[in-house]
């Protein structure tokens, strides 16, 4: 349901909530105060009357609180939802709020009036808002009326006071309209339109009834006023006509004119002139006016439809311009309708029965329609800002339903109850007997309604609430104004509103003030729980008034007389039970003799509760009798009175009755409603009615002598009944007259603190009630204990804390003035305190120390020995002492100037930081002659070295640096300042740097030597760090950035591209190979091994011992020793590869190439360190065949540029004349590689080769050679083949028969990271075999000296016994294993696949055999020889081919001994054909 706006036209149209709530609105709703919210502990949980108790002064200084339970406390839901059926209560927002009703009551008597008169009513516009009738009539009515205001010409200032903006003509608009549709109202309220005595008002004319409270909504339209289903909005509903649209704009003066009264255009059945046109002309004389007595004008003559009286129009006052449409009552029967009286007001009962599911379905789609959102996400404070603007305006209509008052004991409550149709689960067994449970908590023992009978639903069961968003509860206090906790199960907040108990009356008084219509109809009306307020109205008529939002698992608890009203902010269940304690029980009587007053009847009687808990006085608890006791002597002292009253009246005749048999509505006062117990008064004349004693006159008519006093105990039993309350309750009140004799004991009477202690102690042991008594024994008690310990801790001299009024933190010490008055207290409070007399002598010791300061601070040259003892003394007073802070300002001064002396001796102590901390503390110090000395001298002092600070710092920065001279002439200007200035004593260092690096420089330039680049950039980063200008330092720096270049351009020719190597490391002989120990060494690196070497484990070690090196001389034997280890290193490295690829090896147990796998596959070899990689794994995809030899990456460091392109970047180093370590190293490898290239030449013609330079240039490309020398290559590839157990892509350089100096300088070569031709060379006659140019060396030299040719073949022959004697020595044990390991399958293998399989390996091509590594195992355990004997044993003998092949034979398979074969050369009979032997 929306709100409904009505448009000036007089349509309805919804509006959209969003932008009403949005708008901004000077009336807008300000939430109240907070109300106290409580979180017990779960020992304080365990006694829901003890915890309530103990929160009752807190919280019922504001009426209502809200209670947290502990987390963990969750009871489940036990209520049958199949079975919750119920009907809800209808509620129409605009008739809740008392000043609306009255508002739309003025507008029901309005359109009555008019519609019994024939005309309809329609509320006129003003300045585009619908006008105010209630209020505008009202603001007449104050200013003295309409003629007062007309004659005063006040219509401006009505205007004004209704909120309307000056200037505009309202008034005369408002005067027009009130006029038009008030002034004849007004008239007929007054009775001034009746123009003869008005008939007395026929009250029982059953046929006009009143109209019902939605019947009296409807005066539109004539036709649609009986229309009952129509809502109050429709009240306001205007005609759809030209006028109203026009009304819409800004009220124009042809609106004005125009009579609001409307004459609906139908035909006339009370027009007398056309009923007599049509009748006999003798008649028209028996109709005459009743005011002026004449029949003439018959066309104006009007008959009443409820009399048939007659009247002209113009007789009438006011008089009608126009013949009203429909009927018409004339000004007599118009007084008789109109003062029939109204129906008292209340919600009606909605047409359909909803279960639990249907009505939470109908309340989240009317929330989430309303606000256009969904219902979680509509903020709480939205929904109350909107609630009270509803209920606040006649405007809108918006109509909801609340499932109120829903009876527990039908449905079952939300808690579990015991043997409930719920079953509980065992760990939720101690929600049925807990305190919380609403089923238990009015009937605990501590609740006084477990002495009340009869089961009052609501009251002592628990009733069940449903509701939606803007359901309310009107404001009304607790039925016999008890107590009342409510529990929220689940769903959306409940927003409370409640007033303190003290404030009762008063609120209802300003409701009364503010609708006194309302309180006519219904006396009772806030007992009926139909009227709200809004709370800021109450609040600004002094009303304290509290709010909370009261969420899903939380108690609220109202205090006794507490008013309190809320509204539900969406869908939720709830369930409620009222309880009443001890301190109820005053309050309780005093409710009933309210009710009296106002004619209410009363749930329960509490006379005969007073009774039934008297009946039971030795179970009562203590406390509870004594109230008991008391309560029920004012009710016997009561009853007498009035019965000795009634006697005298002379009612004599008296009766037993038991009442408590009675249903309370059988013993009702007939009067004031009272449920009688202790007596009644009855006559005979009217059996079954009776009255209290109070209301004897109104029971008949019938003489005294007649009635009958009914009464339920004598006095001789009711005084009984109290003295058994009385004796249980002694015991309490024996202890309350010793507790208010301590209390009141004066001087020597008073008792000590321990006998305070042990009357609370039996208080607490006896469970005496928390009453006003006993919280001022414990206030007392605490006071005491208070003083007590300030007190005790005064006399030891601790310091006291003791906390202000108004709660706070703030923590100080006792004044002077505190201690007298705190002594002084110590003698008034009730208690005796042995520490009184003391306290009184300290008071005494700190007044003559207060003297003793008032002399030393007169003096002005105290010492500082004079105020600190002073101070010490005044230690051991706990009081705040005035002198006190002047004696440590005196102290702090002291200690001050003291500071600045100290400082001022030590110069180099005094900076510039501690002269403006000084000054600061100096400025924070009581002003004294000696303190403004010593700041004037030190603020002097600090301008100056400031100003000397600041010139320094501005010279040292400075750019272009300033000159020595310049910088020298300011530091002798600072000399004399006694500070520690740090920009002086650093431009001091400057200057003194200055000069120690000019000295360097100029040694530096004058100096003999080449000095080191490291020293030359460490000399120039040192000038650079000096702020002095260096005129040598430009040109150092432009030799640090040739340098730098130079680097730059080494690094560029020499470093490969993402190299990890450094320059350094490239140009340095490679100083970190070595794997292992060689096997042979040579001679020449066991004769450097002998000398004493130096450390040059790592680059570090080379460069380091580089940069100590004093010339290059020295740098350069430095790296020859380096190339030594890096050659000794090498050769080790190469015999060990080379001994790990011999084929006697296991081809699966090798780790070989980068990734330390097997071989596998194509393979490479590197030849400089002889070790195998995969093929895959080193080469690129864009690789090809080099014509270079083949190095692993390990081994190729760098580009290797040609020497023409090296010895330029030599030359310009030498010229830059500073060494660095690059540099040596590139001057070493120049002389290195120029070396190499003259033993290269020496070599070459010692051992019969060509010149390598000369035979590079001419000599066809390698490749070309090797396919001309077919028989070579497969001689060099058969021997390779047969030496290694892998196939590899890249022949490499055959070892064997080859010289070590060839070796030797084939590997130097390749260290060289300078290409020459003469190394490519080189490679390629060595690894196309020396044989080619042994044989044209020979031919050549033959004929000049044939002796040439045998030497060198006996060389060669010599050479090549000791090689092979040296590897059948190292691999026989190694061959002589890996045979007896396969040889049971080569006893399965046939002769004709070995002679099948060695012919294969004899014709096939290099690639084909390599490929077939995966039998090289076999192969190698095979013997060569044509009919292989195969032999078998554990040893079998082998011997090697001594000639090109270098195979492996069986001994017995070729006729060798083993002393043959030891002593002399055995070759093959291929080796012997190939030969020519």
């Amino acid at each position: 349901i929306h709100p409904i706006k009505i448009l000036p036209s007089g349509l309805f149209k919804e509006q959209d909530p969003a932008a009403t709530m949005t708008q901004p609105r000077p009336d807008e709703f300000k939430p109240p105060q907070e109300c106290p919210v409580f979180e017990p502990s779960w020992e304080e949980f365990a006694d829901p009357f003890a915890y309530i108790n103990k929160i009752r002064p807190i919280a019922e200084k504001t009426g209502i609180c809200k209670v947290r339970p502990p987390p963990d406390w969750q009871p489940p839901f036990a209520c049958d939802v199949d079975r919750l059926h119920f009907t809800p209560r209808i509620q129409r927002l605009n008739e809740l709020e008392a000043q609306t009703r009255v508002k739309l009551n003025f507008l029901d008597q309005i359109a009555k009036f008019w519609e019994l008169q024939g005309c309809s009513l329609k509320i006129p516009h003003v300045e585009r808002k619908i006008l105010d009738l209630y209020q505008l009539n009202k603001n007449v009515a104050d200013e003295g009326g309409f003629d007062i205001v007309c004659r005063d010409r006040r219509w401006t200032a009505i205007a004004l006071k209704m909120g309307f903006a000056p200037g505009k003509a309202v008034g005369s608009h408002l005067r027009s309209h009130y006029e038009r549709l008030l002034y004849p109202y007004n008239l007929f309220q007054s009775g001034a339109n009746l123009l003869e005595p008005t008939l007395p008002v026929d009250t029982s004319d059953e046929e006009c009834k009143p109209p019902d409270l939605t019947e009296r909504q409807h005066f539109v339209e004539p036709t649609e006023s009986c229309c009952n289903s129509a809502h109050r909005a429709k009240r306001m509903r205007a005609e759809v006509d030209a006028l109203v649209a026009q009304s819409h704009t800004h009220l124009s003066e042809e609106l004005l004119l125009k009579p609001v009264i409307q004459i609906v255009q139908l035909p006339c059945n009370h027009l007398l002139y056309s009923l007599l046109k049509s009748q006999n002309g003798g008649v028209v004389d028996l109709y005459m006016c009743l005011v002026c007595g004449s029949g003439s004008d018959e066309d104006r003559l009007l008959l009443c439809d409820g009399c048939d009286a007659s009247y002209h129009t113009f007789c009438l006052i006011p008089p009608l311009h126009d013949i009203p449409k429909g009927d018409w009552r004339c000004p007599k029967c118009l007084a008789q309708e109109c003062s029939k009286p109204q129906e008292a007001f209340g919600f009606e009962q909605a047409y359909r029965d909803y279960s639990l599911r249907a009505f939470g379905e109908m309340a989240d789609s009317f929330k989430s329609d309303y606000f256009n959102m969904p219902v979680h996400m509509v903020p709480t404070e939205l929904v109350e800002k909107e609630f009270w603007r509803l209920v606040s305006t006649i405007e809108e209509d918006v109509t909801v339903e609340y499932g109120a008052d829903i009876a527990s004991k039908e449905f079952g409550s939300g808690f579990p109850i015991k043997n409930g149709r719920f079953k509980v689960s065992e760990k939720d067994e101690k929600y049925l007997k807990c305190g919380w449970n609403l089923n238990n908590m009015a009937m605990m023992d501590p609740s006084v309604l477990t002495h009340v009978t009869a089961d009052i639903c609501g009251m002592t069961l628990p009733w069940l609430y449903v509701g939606m968003c803007f359901s309310s509860f009107c404001w009304h206090i607790e039925d016999h104004w008890s107590y009342s906790i409510n529990y929220l199960h689940w769903g959306e907040p409940k927003t409370w509103y409640g007033a303190p108990g003290f404030a009762a009356e008063q609120l209802e008084a300003v409701m009364k003030k503010l609708a006194p219509e309302l309180f006519q109809i219904q006396p009772d009306l806030l007992h009926q729980l139909v009227t709200i307020m809004n709370p800021n109205t109450l609040m600004s008529y002094g009303v304290p008034i509290y709010r909370t939002n009261q969420c899903a698992g939380e108690f609220v608890i109202t205090f006794p007389r507490a008013y309190h009203s809320g509204f539900n902010q969406g869908f939720n269940f709830a369930e409620a039970v009222n309880f009443c304690t001890v301190d109820w029980m005053a309050l309780g009587r005093q409710c009933v003799d309210h009710y009296r007053l106002l004619h209410r009847y009363c749930v329960f009687s509490h006379d005969e509760m007073i009774c039934q808990m008297a009946s039971k006085a030795n179970s009562l608890d203590v406390v509870l009798a004594s109230a008991v006791q008391k309560d029920m002597k004012d009710m016997v002292r009561e009853e007498q009175d009035l019965r000795d009253k009634v006697r005298k009246m002379g009612v004599l005749r008296c009766e037993q009755a038991e009442y408590d048999l009675l249903q309370d509505d059988e013993r009702q006062c007939a009067k004031c409603r009272t449920t009688c117990f202790l007596s009644a008064i009855t006559c005979p004349c009217s059996p079954g009615q009776l009255v209290c004693l109070h209301h004897i006159q109104d029971l008949c008519s019938c003489p005294l002598t007649n009635y009958t006093l009914n009464y339920r105990f004598t006095l001789d039993d009711l005084y009984p009944m109290m003295n058994v309350v009385k004796q249980r309750a002694e015991t309490y009140d024996e202890w309350a007259s010793r507790v208010t004799e301590t209390l009141e004991a004066k001087l020597d009477k008073k008792k000590s603190l321990s006998v305070f202690r042990s009357l609370i102690n039996e208080s607490e042991s006896k469970m005496f009630p928390d009453n006003d008594l006993l919280r001022q024994l414990r206030l007392v008690t605490q006071d005491a204990e208070k003083c007590f310990s300030v007190a005790q801790q005064l006399l030891n001299g601790k310091r006291q804390t003791r906390y202000r009024c108004g709660g706070g933190k703030t923590q100080s010490q006792l004044t002077v003035q505190e201690l007298r008055s705190f002594v002084r207290q110590l003698y008034n409070i009730p208690c005796s305190l042995p520490q009184a007399p003391k306290l009184k002598d300290l008071l005494n010791c700190i007044e003559d120390f207060q003297q003793h300061s008032e002399k030393v601070l007169m003096d002005e040259a105290t010492s500082t020995a004079v105020i600190q003892s002073l101070l010490d003394v005044s230690f051991h007073f706990d009081v705040e002492l005035p002198e006190l802070p002047i004696l440590r300002e005196r102290l702090e001064q002291a200690r001050w100037l003291e500071g600045v002396q100290q400082t001022s001796a030590q110069p180099s102590t005094l900076t510039l930081e501690t002269m403006r901390r000084l000054i600061d503390q100096g400025v924070g110090l009581t002003p004294h002659p000696s303190v403004e000395k010593g700041m004037a001298h030190l603020q002097e002092l600090l301008t100056v070295s400031e100003h000397w600070e600041e010139k320094t710092s501005i010279l040292l920065k400075a750019r272009p640096p300033p000159s020595i001279e310049v910088l020298s002439e300011a530091a002798e200007k600072v000399v004399g300042i006694p500070a520690y200035l740090p920009n002086c004593l650093m431009l001091k260092d400057s200057i003194s740097r200055a000069r120690e690096w000019l000295q360097e420089a100029e040694a530096f330039q004058d100096g003999e030597s080449i000095p080191l680049f490291d020293k030359l950039s460490d000399m120039v980063l040192r000038g650079q760090a000096i702020p002095v200008q260096l005129d040598p330092l430009k040109h150092l720096e432009f030799l640090v950035t040739e340098l730098q270049a130079w680097k730059e351009s080494a690094a560029k020719t020499f470093l490969m591209k993402n190299s990890h190597f450094t320059l350094l490391e490239v140009l340095c002989p490679r100083f970190e190979v070595g794997a292992g120990s060689p096997k042979r060494k040579s001679k020449k690196a066991k004769d450097c091994s002998k000398k004493k070497m130096v450390k040059l484990d790592c680059l570090s070690d080379v460069e380091k011992a580089l940069l100590e090196t004093k010339d290059t001389t020295s740098a350069l034997a430095t790296l020859g020793e380096v190339r030594l280890r890096e050659m000794w290193a090498l050769s080790s490295i190469r015999a060990a590869n080379e001994s790990k690829l011999l084929p006697t090896a296991d081809c699966m147990d090798l780790k070989v190439c980068v990734c330390q796998n097997p071989p596998m596959g194509a393979m490479l070899q590197c030849e400089l360190c002889r070790d195998a990689f995969h093929s895959v794994c080193v080469r690129a995809p864009s690789d090809s065949r080099s014509t270079q030899a083949w190095l692993c990456p390990d081994c190729r460091r760098s580009e290797k540029p040609s020497l023409d392109k090296v010895l330029p970047l030599l030359a310009s180093l030498q010229r830059i004349q500073v060494r660095l370590p690059e540099g040596d190293a590139l001057h070493y490898l120049v002389e290195r590689t120029v070396s190499w290239q003259q033993r290269a030449r020496q070599v070459s013609a010692s051992c019969g080769l060509p010149d390598l330079e000369e035979s590079f240039r001419t000599s066809p490309s390698p490749v070309g050679k090797v396919s001309h020398t077919p028989s070579l290559k497969c001689k060099w590839n058969r021997t390779s083949h047969d030496q290694m157990v892998f196939y590899t892509e890249q022949r490499c350089i055959p070892l064997q028969g080859l010289s070590v100096e060839l070796e030797e300088l084939m590997v130097e070569g390749l260290l060289l990271q300078v290409s020459l031709p003469e190394i490519t060379q080189l490679y390629h006659v060595l690894l196309n075999g020396l044989g080619t140019h042994h044989t044209h060396g020979r031919t050549s030299q033959q004929e000049d000296d044939p002796s040439d040719g045998d030497k060198r073949k006996q060389f060669n022959g010599a050479e090549k016994k000791a090689k092979r004697r040296l590897e059948r020595e190292a691999l026989e044990t190694e061959r002589r294993g890996k045979a007896k390991k396969l040889q049971n399958k080569r006893q399965k293998m046939n002769k004709e696949k070995n002679l099948e399989r060695r012919a294969a390996s004899t014709s096939s091509s290099p690639r084909s055999d390599f490929s077939q590594s995966d039998d090289s195992e076999e192969e190698m355990a095979m013997c060569p020889a044509e009919g292989c004997q195969q032999p078998e044993g554990d040893e079998v003998d082998w011997v090697q081919c001594d000639g090109s092949c270098n195979q492996w034979f069986h001994q017995v398979c070729v006729g060798v001994t083993a002393e043959l074969a030891e002593k002399e050369d055995y070759v093959c009979v291929s080796c012997t054909i190939s030969d020519g032997r």
